[in-house]
């Protein structure tokens, strides 16, 4: 089961049932999820474990919860994640549940991923041509050293190798 917590601006477009939060069982933990007023719409998704960022469009929102496992074992296999933590990674995605944002300094790392990733449609628009390039974007955007990964990691890619790593000795 897995836990995504989102912003009051995502829960409005998507009108889902809210519980109450609790713990994911997915390897990356509980994410985080607000949307990017872009044309068309985007929606940011954030790992609690490892902060790494997931874009994807919005529309339509009523599959979003169906939409992202997907989405992001496109962005695993883009950092090189073996086959088998993706599998185990969307197996344990069967079930969605929504909540309310919990934790602060998530939010604060998705306002900052926000910024970011609007200088990187600009960048890879103007070298590219075209503005959406999502799946680039995530990769940029899981470069950028994060304050709450200072004690290990650094940035959120490397957090992501740490604990595919740990988990692959278990």
């Amino acid at each position: 089961m897995l836990h995504l917590h989102c912003t009051k601006k995502l829960l409005a477009r998507i009108k889902a049932e809210i519980v109450a939060p609790g713990p994911s069982d997915t390897a990356l933990g509980s994410w985080y999820a607000t949307v990017i007023f872009w044309k068309p719409q985007i929606v940011l998704l954030v790992s609690e474990r490892t902060l790494l960022p997931v874009l994807m469009p919005l529309a339509p929102a009523a599959t979003l919860a169906r939409r992202f496992p997907a989405q992001l074992a496109l962005v695993l296999k883009e950092h090189g994640v073996p086959a088998e933590f993706i599998t185990q990674e969307i197996w344990r995605m069967d079930t969605v549940q929504f909540s309310k944002t919990a934790n602060r300094s998530v939010v604060g790392i998705l306002n900052e991923f926000v910024r970011q990733a609007e200088f990187w449609l600009a960048a890879y628009a103007y070298e590219k041509g075209d503005d959406d390039d999502l799946l680039a974007i995530s990769a940029k955007l899981a470069e950028t050293p994060c304050s709450p990964l200072y004690k290990g990691p650094v940035s959120p890619d490397r957090a992501l190798h740490e604990l595919v790593k740990a988990g692959a000795q278990a």
